[in-house]
């Protein structure tokens, strides 16, 4: 067994010991406004339920570690003191990584990952229509843990309203985790799915996804490609220079493309896509 002494060894890896072991973790898929209204919407794995009277759940939107800047997340939070926090299931976990990319301030997220705004009841933010379940929350305090890179930021939320899809309950009105097909974090790419174990979701591109609301009509609107596969072809730097002539419209073209998405060949995917002629 090694031993670590923390401050032997650099934040990086420290950070990547601790996510690595502390796991599964479950995601605070969160929306926030600043105070001009602008949405975000990101998701932090740095979270859990605290208490029940009265309803707290905490996440925490830590300080980058290479650069030492601060989340949108933060910022807004610090404006405008609400939050939805929506729970992700496997269904939506392609968009939700995508909407983990540091896009500019004031670039809304949910278009960009695909995501439909729905309006909150008691709170500003919107919630995430596609989410299971969607827990709308005031901020009662935010609590710095430090001003260093990798330094934690407490956001304690009081759950003011919940609001639970009726397809992930059972017989007896209760959540059944089957149904609700949660997704929780591990270390590097690795998730965890609650009913069938770990997989794999490549970290967003540092260049920037183009985001779904930048795929071509076709694509964005076909009836065979899921949400998550949406989310896999725009999570590239632009489109294929051979584009010029457009995209294949035809359900057999989508549903090739399809099967290499489901190998994560997105390249190849792109490929089948694109007309030859």
């Amino acid at each position: 067994m090694i031993t670590i002494d923390p401050k032997q060894v650099s934040t990086g890896q420290l950070h990547g010991y601790m996510l690595g072991a502390v796991a599964p973790r479950p995601i605070a898929f969160a929306s926030t406004v600043d105070a001009n209204g602008n949405v975000n919407l990101s998701p932090f794995s740095f979270f859990n339920v605290f208490s029940a009277n009265p309803p707290i759940m905490i996440f925490s939107p830590a300080r980058r570690v290479r650069d030492n800047t601060v989340k949108h997340t933060l910022e807004n939070v610090l404006e405008v003191k609400e939050v939805v926090i929506n729970i992700c299931n496997y269904a939506m976990v392609q968009q939700m990584s995508l909407a983990s990319t540091e896009y500019a301030k004031g670039v809304n997220e949910f278009k960009k990952a695909g995501f439909t705004e729905l309006a909150s009841e008691t709170v500003k933010p919107p919630r995430v229509a596609e989410a299971p379940v969607q827990f709308e929350c005031k901020v009662n305090e935010v609590i710095s843990l430090g001003n260093e890179g990798g330094a934690g930021n407490l956001v304690i939320c009081e759950v003011l309203k919940v609001h639970v899809s009726e397809a992930i309950l059972d017989s007896d009105g209760k959540i059944d985790p089957i149904k609700l097909d949660a997704v929780s974090r591990m270390g590097g790419n690795w998730y965890g799915r609650a009913k069938e174990g770990m997989f794999e979701v490549p970290k967003p591109l540092s260049t920037l996804g183009i985001g779904i609301d930048n795929l071509p009509d076709a694509v964005k609107n076909s009836s065979v490609f899921t949400g998550n596969d949406l989310a896999m072809l725009a999570n590239i730097e632009a489109l294929p220079e051979n584009i010029v002539n457009g995209v294949e419209t035809s359900e057999d073209a989508h549903e090739e493309a399809q099967q290499f998405l489901l190998l994560d060949a997105v390249e190849k995917a792109w490929q089948k896509l694109i007309k030859t002629k």
